[in-house]
Parts: C-alpha cells; structure tokens; sequence
C-alpha cells in the first residue's frame, strides 16, 4: 500500500488513480495526517504532493523517521527542506509547462529511462540550494528540479510526473513503486469485491440493511455488492423526493425490481422534501437538508420492518475527497458525506468509499451488471435540487426536466451518447428579455452543460457539434414554457466544478 498526502489541489487524485493502475492500493490523507495514523496503516512507501504555494504551518517531517521510502513531488518538496534545509528559487517564471528535463539514469526512480524526459513543471519554483546528504538527480538546464537522498530511499521532484503528456512518466511513479518500494501488484477488483462481500457478511450478521437506491451508477453497484453478500436480508428503499429527471421513477423500479428481483419499496415524498427546501437558495444549506431529510425517510421505512441496524449508500472516493477529510478544504458538502445529520440511527455501510469513478464502473461489470446501467450518467444524490439554481420551485422543476428531456434525446438522435462522459441542463436563478411570436417575453433561460472525465475529479467541457446544439437550443425554446434564451457553459474543472451547485 502506498499512502499519499495530500497537500491541495488535483494533483493527488491523478497520482492515486495511476497508481491503482498499476495494480497497488493507495490512499489520499491530508498532509498533516496524525504520524501514529500513518505508522498504523503500514504503508510501503509514501508520496507527499500537491500544488498550494500557501505557507504551511503544520508539516510534519517525521514521516522521513519512519524508515521507509518517501517521494515528495510539486510543492510536496518543502517536506523535505523543512526536515533536511536547503531551498527553493522562483527564477524560471510563472505557472505550469511542459519542460525537457535531464534525468540521472543511475537514480532508482530515473532507471532504465531516456535521458530527457518532458515533464509538467512548476516553473515558479525550483531548487536553489540542495538538503546536506541530497544529490541532484534532475536539471532543467542549469537549474536542479530533482534530488535524492539514496541511504534513505527520500526522492523531490519540482515536476508532475502523473501528469498525462509527462514522457515515461507513469514509468517514474512504477520505479518508485516496485524499485523503491518493493510493492506487490496485488490490488485488483476481483479481490475487492470478494474481500467486500465477506465484510459486509460478517459486519451485518443476522441483522439487516436498509440500501439509498437512487438508480445512479454508485447506489446501484452498492446495492448489487450488498445483495450479493446478504440476499433477502438487504431492503432498498427508492425516494421520489420529486428532484427526480423525467420519467426516471419508473426506469428504477423496473430495473431493480423486475431484472435484479429487489425488495424494492417506492417512497413518494416529494411534498415534504419541496416544503423542507422552501425559500433556500444556499446550495450547500439544500445539500444538507435534502441529505437529512434522506436520512429521516429511511428511518421512517426502518421503523416498519425488523432488525434493520445498517444504511448502504454509494458513496465513492471523490465524494469523501471534494466534502473534506477532515471538515476542512471543502469543495462542496456530498449529501451522503457532509450532509449527513450527526444524530442519525444507523451504521452505515459504503462499499465503495474507497473506489473511484472508473473502478466502480469496473466493478459493476464483474458484478453483471448491464452496460446501460454502468455506463449511466452521473446524476447527483441531490438530485435537480442543485440543478434549480436558487430556490426550487415546482415550477422551475418542470421546466427543467422538459428541457433536460429534450437536451438528452437530442445527443442520443446525434449519436453523441457514448462520446461525452455526463451531459445535463440546468435553470439558474435568474430571467431574461426575449421576444416570442413579436411580443416581449420575461422568462427563464437553460444552461446546458456537457463534460468527458474519467473520475470526476477532473473534467473538460464537450465540444458537441453547433448544429447539434442549435437544435437544441430551438426544441427548447419553442417546446418549453416559459423559456426564451438557451446558454452553454464551456468551464473545465477546474476552475469550475461539474455540477453549478
């Protein structure tokens, strides 16, 4: 296992995912994770990366104490000046490139490789003066952008080696791994979700577990893995919180109950969660009280059946990574991880919380479950709650699902389905001046956006085609009431984030 801390932004995500790419289990902590925590996980090696230049007050160099190989990478390298010295210059210029970088092929974690590699390089910084006991190992010119202490097995690269478009740089992160860290490829899907089966088998007993089943790609691979594992004493429960996409109730209780033979109850419970959401327009206050209110309905269902102790959710690693680890750095609050009520009556059961994106994908095929369902778009826990901009109303609901409606049928005519990763509209809190059959209109526009990803983390807009969009645009605006003027948002994340709330 390699443990990675994560000093902010992207960078860690990418590096752990190629990591499990080469068949070894890693985990993201933050970078001032406890050192007992670190020591008690057993980790083989670690890598310390990140890409905040903000002064950091709390790193704590006793992880080089530990006796086993570490990897600082970006700004990850100020570990290593603050328990050895030396330091860092910024003399190149400003932001990220793509840089000829000479390497040592002597170096362990350089071996077997070309001499010049091009590299994602921070160009504010590089090192000025090397740590005593440290020997240069990369030049970018006469610059020194990688050092090594070899009796330690401590490595700093100033460049981004998992970064894709690096040369060879997955063949650097490997060299770390089995070079250096004498990892084993022992981690593979088939093995989790065996493993996986045989927790939740002992952790739930004789008792029984109560599965949020939303019908998206997580809850559906949670709910097929927990089924595999207890049968009969596993209990999904369906809320139509009325946030729902059109015509997607009955798509759900068709699936699970009819192809996967589920004890499936449908929970009608739209006026109570639209009363709860009345006059908010935080996102994340509508995060949080679509997340409790989640919880109240499923205790409500528990308190009808017998000996149920444990909630099966689809929570999956950027969920737990975007909501904070530890209550701090939150992108947005995930209603299955920050959002949840502390005072809740459950255990829960999250089966996948360790897996990203792609990996739950992978496992669902194992598990048998169809492309269709696998490869199903992303659609948030809060469901439209976060796609009606402001307040929701009944009325911006309708719209919205009529004009996402017409959004996804358009792709699908274009053939443009299995090409762009998630595609979604959404209605912000706002009106606009149009014009329609020559007389002056006052109504709502539509957002549409359309991103490729692989993990969510990460996502680049899609360049669907103009007259595809222009179909759109015109379906909409004559189909739907109350709609004058269609947008397109053409943000990656980051700076943005997928979803607008």
């Amino acid at each position: 296992m390699i443990l990675i801390l994560d000093l902010g932004g992207k960078y860690s995500n990418s590096l752990g995912k190629r990591i499990r790419q080469s068949k070894v289990y890693c985990e993201i902590v933050p970078y001032n994770h406890p050192i007992e925590e670190i020591k008690s996980k057993k980790p083989e090696g670690i890598i310390i990366v990140g890409e905040s230049d903000k002064e950091f007050s709390d790193l704590n160099t006793d992880v080089f104490n530990l006796g086993i190989p570490v990897m600082a990478i970006g700004y990850g390298t100020r570990f290593i000046e603050e328990a050895f010295g030396g330091s860092s210059t910024k003399s190149l210029g400003n932001g990220y490139n793509f840089e000829s970088v000479h390497v040592d092929r002597e170096s362990p974690i350089f071996n077997g490789m070309k001499e010049n590699l091009n590299m994602w390089m921070d160009m504010d910084c590089v090192f000025e003066t090397i740590p005593e006991g440290f020997e240069k190992i990369a030049e970018l010119g006469s610059n020194v952008v990688a050092i090594g202490k070899e009796d330690s097995k401590i490595y700093g690269v100033k460049f981004h080696p998992e970064v894709e478009g690096s040369t060879d740089g997955e063949y650097i992160i490997d060299n770390f791994l089995f070079k250096v860290c004498n990892c084993d490829k022992s981690w593979n899907l088939e093995e989790f979700i065996a493993n996986s089966i045989e927790e939740i088998r002992r952790k739930v007993g004789q008792k029984k577990a109560l599965c949020a089943l939303s019908g998206g790609v997580d809850s559906s691979v949670a709910a097929v893995l927990v089924h595999k594992a207890i049968g009969d004493k596993l209990v999904c429960v369906f809320v139509d919180h009325g946030l729902l996409r059109k015509n997607e109730k009955e798509q759900v209780i068709d699936t699970f109950r009819e192809k996967f033979h589920m004890n499936l109850i449908a929970v009608d419970a739209k006026v109570r969660f639209l009363s709860k959401l009345k006059g908010v327009t935080d996102p994340e206050e509508k995060r949080k009280i679509i997340g409790e209110e989640f919880i109240r309905v499923f205790e409500e269902e528990k308190n009808k059946l017998t000996d149920i102790d444990f909630l099966v959710q689809g929570t999956i690693y950027p969920d737990i990574i975007e909501s904070g680890f530890d209550g701090n750095r939150v992108v947005k609050s995930h209603h299955n991880v920050g959002g949840l009520p502390e005072d809740m009556d459950f255990q829960l059961i999250e089966p996948l919380r360790q897996l990203f994106k792609d990996e739950v994908r992978e496992v669902g095929r194992l598990l048998g479950i169809s492309e269709e369902i696998v490869n199903r778009q992303p659609f948030p826990g809060p469901g439209l709650g976060v796609r009606v901009l402001g307040e929701v109303t009944e009325e911006k609901l309708e719209i919205l699902r009529e004009a996402d409606h017409i959004f996804r049928e358009e792709i699908d005519k274009a053939n443009l389905k299995d090409k762009i990763w998630q595609y979604f509209a959404a209605i912000p809190d706002i009106r606009s001046v149009g014009v329609i059959d020559g007389e002056r209109t006052y109504n709502y526009t539509i957002i549409l956006r359309a991103v490729n990803s692989v993990d969510a983390m990460t996502a680049t807009w899609a360049r669907i085609p103009l007259e595809v969009l222009d179909k759109i645009s015109k379906r909409i605006t004559s189909e739907v009431p109350r709609v004058n003027r269609v947008v397109y948002d053409i943000t990656d994340k980051p700076p943005a984030t997928i979803e607008w709330e």
